[in-house]
């Protein structure tokens, strides 16, 4: 004779399935499609800059900025920056944003929009990152060009190249830089940052930096 489980197991097992999904449902996985350990290009509702962009990045051409005024959808807009380093907005008109962080932008279009807007109240986010970029060089597991949302200096942009080979030469390892329209060197010597010396030459990396080693 065949034993049908009672009305009462079968509500039981029921309940322990319907947690078991809703359980399952809330978990996150960091390395799932749409999530980038350097750069995540969603905004950060409310934050002036992108959850995973550095508040002190320093915005360059190409990088798009979400903008908006609270309670005015007429103002609000992604906007990219251009070559000029510029960007257009209604109201605020035509001005630079290369070389400021999102606060300071988001100061400078309070400042040009309390002229029409009482209080306004002012969000800006990174939402795209493609004008910090570094290059990495020579004998690295992984050598390239880098984007990240955040400046690094030059401990992290070795991390970021997998580290140096056995055969690299920790101690003639250069930063190559563009001032002025001329290239200038600067020496990075490994093994006295390993043993805890000289970290002033453990340098933040501007875009367009190449690291060198050899």
């Amino acid at each position: 004779m065949t034993h049908r489980p009672s009305f009462s197991c079968r509500v039981l097992v029921a309940s322990c399935a319907a947690l078991l999904i809703q359980g399952c449902s809330s978990l996150r996985f960091p390395f799932a499609s749409g999530d980038d350990a350097l750069v995540r290009t969603s905004p950060s509702a409310g934050a002036q800059a992108g959850s995973a962009v550095d508040a002190s990045y320093v915005i360059g051409a190409e990088d798009a900025l979400d903008i908006a005024v609270w309670r005015d959808e007429t103002l609000k807009a992604t906007v990219l920056v251009r070559p000029d380093g510029g960007i257009s907005f209604p109201l605020a008109g035509d001005f630079i944003v290369a070389g400021k962080t999102a606060a300071e932008v988001r100061a400078e279009l309070v400042r040009r929009l309390e002229k029409f807007v009482p209080e306004p109240v002012v969000t800006v986010s990174v939402v795209k990152v493609a004008s910090y970029r570094i290059y990495v060089i020579g004998r690295v597991n992984k050598p390239g060009d880098f984007q990240t949302g955040r400046n690094v200096d030059v401990l992290q942009a070795l991390s970021l190249a997998g580290g140096m080979t056995p055969f690299a030469s920790e101690d003639d390892i250069r930063i190559i830089r563009k001032e002025g329209g001329n290239s200038v060197s600067y020496p990075f010597q490994y093994s006295r940052v390993r043993k805890g010396g000289d970290l002033s030459q453990n340098i933040t990396l501007k875009s367009g930096d190449v690291l060198l080693v050899p």
